[in-house]
């Protein structure tokens, strides 16, 4: 049986990690990649032996060799660019968060099924090994009944090549590092992160809505669904007219439990944190009634000497080591959840219904800072997607 063609849209550096999924497939291959910018998407295709490199994303959905189309595009582009590929029999994966706002994913849910395709929210962290171990022994009883959750991020960015936009930067032209540490991080190139910073093209700040998607979604992958959520978000400045919306804590309530999780987030733009992708460093802690686990890495890795997954039970601690942790390796095991579910017409992790479910966490704690005030989803109330401006007229409340 001849492999199914899949094909990315956009070519930028998050498209590399989606690579790994097809190489060695049995039954997908990535047949072909489009992207705005024709020199890129060359360049991507040679790169990675990618055999076709698509004009346009019409071009894509004229080929009737495609079976399904992976959307690593800005947000604001989600649901018409899904929309489309549902209409021309294609089968979707879109990048997270899924949508601007809700009344978008009831369209993409609805065009899905109107033409008899899959639709999957691309939530790599979901299929992260350690995150895998950790919900398993969440579900085996190995810490007895689950009593919380916490979630704590930092943001670092002495020595990185990815932290786009720091002040101390800009001005003297570098980080000043502390002596015998190496760069970490990957390259980024700024003008391709200007659009994050743009709520109108974004949906929201690009911490606690767009990378906070991957850590709501954990929190319910991990503990179900969430009752109500209360947040406190604050801004940080970035340069001059461009704000991070960091510090922030999240709180939030499982749906009929007295169980809870909070998620604290900081911004260390002078710590040095290891990583091969972006210096995001994140750990998670699951208290049960009789122990803990602890996963102590995932995009990046502050403490290499300490294991990915710790296990405190019946006052013996557990290092588990014997399993992939690369941040990379997530993305591979999510691109072969959608590469089997199209071969076999199953339901992919994520579906577009557990999807929106997620956004409505994530818009909900955006709205609760918002209104100083707890909000509960099944009263969230949905927001109309702003008019689109360029990021001048975003920062300056003028329209382009």
């Amino acid at each position: 049986m001849a492999k199914l063609k899949f094909v990315l849209i956009g070519c930028g550096r998050i498209a590399t990690l989606h690579v790994a999924g097809y190489k060695d497939n049995p039954d997908g291959q990535l047949w072909g990649v489009c992207d705005i910018d024709a020199k890129a998407a060359k360049k991507f295709a040679e790169e990675h032996c990618v055999p076709k490199v698509y004009k346009t994303y019409e071009e894509v959905l004229a080929d009737p060799e495609v079976a399904a189309v992976e959307l690593l595009i800005p947000h604001h582009l989600h649901c018409e660019y899904t929309v489309k590929a549902c209409e021309a029999k294609k089968h979707v994966s879109v990048q997270k968060p899924m949508a601007m706002n809700l009344a978008e994913c009831d369209t993409m849910i609805k065009a899905a099924k109107d033409n008899g395709v899959l639709l999957k929210v691309f939530e790599n962290f979901r299929f992260y090994p350690p995150y895998r171990l950790a919900k398993k022994m969440i579900d085996d009883g190995e810490i007895g009944n689950p009593q919380g959750i916490r979630l704590k991020m930092n943001n670092a960015g002495l020595k990185s090549n990815n932290v786009p936009f720091i002040e101390k930067g800009v001005k003297k032209g570098d980080i000043p590092a502390a002596e015998g540490i190496e760069k970490t991080g990957w390259s980024i190139d700024p003008k391709s992160w200007l659009w994050r910073f743009n709520n109108t093209l974004s949906g929201g700040g690009p911490t606690v809505f767009d990378d906070g998607y991957h850590k709501f979604s954990v929190a319910t992958y991990l503990l179900g669904d969430v009752e109500k959520v209360v947040s406190w978000i604050c801004e940080t400045q970035i340069i001059p007219g461009v704000m991070n919306d960091c510090p922030a804590v999240i709180m939030w309530k499982y749906r009929d439990k007295k169980l809870y999780g909070v998620w604290d987030i900081m911004s260390s733009d002078e710590m040095y944190v290891q990583s091969k992708y972006y210096t995001c460093d994140e750990r998670v802690e699951i208290t049960g009634s009789r122990g803990v686990i602890w996963v102590t890495r995932c995009t990046a890795t502050m403490q290499p000497e300490v294991a990915p997954v710790i296990l405190y039970r019946d006052g013996k601690t557990t290092e588990f080591w014997d399993m992939k942790c690369d941040w990379a390796d997530s993305f591979e095991a999510s691109t072969r959840d959608f590469v089997e579910a199209v071969k076999n017409n199953r339901a992919p992790d994520l579906t577009g219904e557990q999807g929106r479910e997620i956004l409505k966490f994530a818009l909900a704690a955006v709205d609760s800072s918002a209104k100083g005030s707890e909000i509960y989803l099944d009263s969230y109330e949905d927001k109309p997607v702003p008019k689109k401006r360029g990021l001048l007229g975003s920062l300056f409340g003028k329209g382009n």
